[in-house]
C-alpha cells in the first residue's frame, strides 16, 4: 500500500495572491469609538463637580 500524504501547498501560493497579499493597514490615530462615549460621562462628572464646589464656596 502507497503512504498517504502528510502535506501539501499546492495552489496556496496562487490563491493568496488571487485578492492580493496586502500589508495590514497602519491607523495613523486610534478610532474614537469608545473615546466619545467615555468624554461624555467624564464631561457629566466634571460638571457635578464644579456645581459642587462653586456651592460650598459660596455658602
Amino acid at each position: 500500500m502507497a503512504k498517504s500524504k502528510n502535506h501539501t501547498n499546492h495552489n496556496q501560493n496562487k490563491k493568496a495572491h488571487r485578492n492580493g497579499i496586502k500589508k495590514p493597514k497602519s491607523y495613523r490615530t486610534r478610532s474614537m469609538k469608545g473615546y466619545r462615549k467615555n468624554s461624555l460621562f467624564a464631561l457629566v462628572g466634571s460638571r457635578k463637580a464644579r456645581a459642587e464646589q462653586n456651592a460650598s464656596t459660596t455658602s
